[in-house]
């Protein structure tokens, strides 16, 4: 996007009301976002730095506007945040600090004044430290070219665990790094550029809103972009009507004229643009041709833009000749669930955006429950297998046979692309009774359990019938040394649980020096690195999560390390 989207090549929430906030996370979290509360990790004397975990956060404990002050789970995004209480209100009469309001001296008070630039603005989040567990200081610390690079370089594709700590970091509400500059918010445009890759298009927008979507050109650039591919670009434009000066280029201007029934000053605007030579030959060309769609019903169609942007995007789709998104980052996904495009297309993009975590586990479902599969093979058999499944085992009273006989072809077709983590946070809590059954059916719904949030207390349901099956629920329990590691791999996963295992020297020094985030950041590529068969980084990234508290994110990962990883 300039300008974000338009530099998210290849490489690497819904309408405010359809994102997983879900988002966020919980940890064992497997395709919505995960959001994890930080918890102090029993036993593990961190002596190398102060503690990081909130003291009112710690287990057991109530999280007000927080279910049974759990995790949030897989649920509209808006909702939990209401239910977090993120604007929260005070109640009449009551004191905000709890301090008596009853003046003590009539001396006046010293007033420090403050203007309300990037440290206000770059601070803003959609999860407060109640419920993320996470410092205000999390950035603090770090310098921003630092944080910016190691946000942009993470991959966290494939890696469900990672995905929800990474939705959690974004969204988190956190004073920006000390350096950064008054004039700009490097920090929270990085932030939302993240998102926009990651295919999360309304938690970007919601960040852009609270911060102020005119506070700068770049800001108002990314909510121009973002509101395009989201299919709710009405209000940007009128913003662009009653103030032309804050669009980001004459191309904006001359669409948004349009998009607000103003034809002739939009085609004035372009003509003028075209005279002087301000419009790359791709804008005025598709610019022409959706002012002018009847100049010439017989023009061939015209070549894809070489370098695409949202409004591009846009353009050739309002012409008639929209753009396969397949190819495209995520962020351009999101439109083909608009409708559009036809019940194909939007299954694969939300399968697409459901492994990137972007979208809710239930959404996907619901595309699947679409409709009846009209042809044989790929999405099609694995939308069929979905359906014979679901039918079987969402009913008030499942037929056991059922759903044993579906079971294995249903998480075969999601194994094929990648799913098993959104299969298991739909279905886990159902199969818990199925994990005794005999043969393949019994041993995948165990599996499936140890991949969903929440394994710690599903997995307390379940008997072992192996030494492979007895030390991955011990895993889920936090205490694989319980049981004897029955591989190479699962001796390195149990390392990073036990007591002496502590972080490397460079993330002890990042949190002694209250770098939190940094040091976050650095355990997850080092995670990554650990997935992609570099060994020996599983047990000090694993170290780190729970040394700073993250105890459940240690135990997703450490589980899906070993049940998606077929080197496992």
């Amino acid at each position: 996007m300039p300008t974000s989207l338009s530099r998210l090549v290849p490489t690497p929430w819904f309408r405010a009301a359809c994102l997983a906030l879900t988002l966020l996370p919980s940890a064992a979290l497997a395709q919505g976002f995960g959001l994890e509360t930080m918890q102090p990790r029993a036993g593990f004397d961190m002596d190398f730095a102060t503690p990081v975990t909130q003291p009112d956060r710690r287990a057991g404990q109530v999280t007000p506007g927080v279910p049974g002050g759990g995790p949030i789970g897989a649920i509209d995004w808006l909702d939990a945040l209401n239910q977090a209480g993120i604007s929260p209100q005070v109640a009449p009469g009551a004191s905000v600090s709890g301090a008596s309001d009853i003046a003590t001296s009539a001396l006046v008070p010293e007033v420090r004044t403050v203007t309300l630039g990037a440290s206000t603005a770059g601070a803003v989040g959609l999860l407060p430290a109640s419920v993320t567990g996470l410092p205000v200081t999390l950035w603090q610390g770090s310098d921003s070219a630092t944080l910016i690079r190691r946000i942009e370089a993470l991959d966290v594709a494939g890696l469900p665990a990672m995905q929800a700590l990474l939705f959690t970091l974004l969204l988190a509400e956190a004073d920006p790094p000390e350096d950064q500059p008054e004039a700009g918010d490097p920090l929270l445009l990085a932030r939302i550029d993240k998102l926009a890759d990651l295919g999360a298009l309304d938690p970007g927008l919601a960040l852009i809103e609270r911060a102020g979507q005119t506070r700068s050109p770049e800001l108002f650039s990314r909510w121009f972009d973002l509101s395009l591919l989201a299919g709710i670009e009405t209000q940007p434009c009128r913003r662009v009507a009653g103030d032309p000066e804050v669009a980001p280029s004459q191309s904006v201007r001359i669409f948004c004229l349009a998009r607000n029934r103003e034809w002739e000053t939009a085609a004035l605007l372009l003509e003028t643009a075209s005279a002087l030579g301000t419009l790359e030959p791709s804008e005025e060309r598709l610019l022409t041709r959706f002012l002018h769609v009847d100049l010439d019903d017989t023009a061939i169609a015209l070549p894809p833009p070489a370098n695409l942007t949202p409004l591009l995007f846009r353009l050739s789709e309002a012409i008639g000749e929209p753009l396969p998104t397949s190819d495209l980052p995520r962020a351009y996904a999101y439109y083909d669930l608009r409708g559009r495009a036809g019940w194909k297309a939007a299954l694969e993009a939300a399968e697409r955006l459901a492994r990137s975590g972007a979208l809710p586990e239930n959404r996907l479902l619901g595309l699947y429950s679409g409709g009846q599969p009209s042809a044989s093979g790929g999405i099609w058999d694995r939308v069929a297998a979905v359906q014979h499944f679901d039918a079987a085992i969402a009913v008030p009273r499942p037929d056991p046979g059922r759903v044993i006989e579906a079971l294995p072809e249903a998480w075969t077709a999601m194994s094929d692309v990648g799913l098993q983590t959104t299969f298991a946070a739909l279905y886990a809590d159902r199969l818990v009774s199925y994990a005794d059954a005999a043969g393949e059916a019994g041993r995948i719904a165990t599996r499936a359990l140890l991949l969903a949030p929440g394994a710690a207390t599903l997995s307390r349901e379940v008997k072992a019938r192996n030494p492979t099956e007895a030390f991955l629920l011990a895993l889920a329990q936090g205490q694989p040394a319980a049981v004897e590691a029955p591989s190479d791999r699962a001796r390195i996963v149990a390392r990073g649980f036990a007591a002496e295992t502590r972080p490397p020297e460079r993330i002890q020094e990042l949190i002694g020096a209250g770098r939190l985030g940094e040091a976050i950041l650095e355990a997850m590529q080092l995670y990554t690195f650990a997935m992609q068969g570099n060994q020996p980084d599983i047990a000090p990234a694993l170290a780190t999560f729970r040394a700073i508290g993250l105890e459940e994110t240690a135990r997703a990962a450490a589980l899906q390390l070993l049940l998606l990883d077929d080197r496992g």
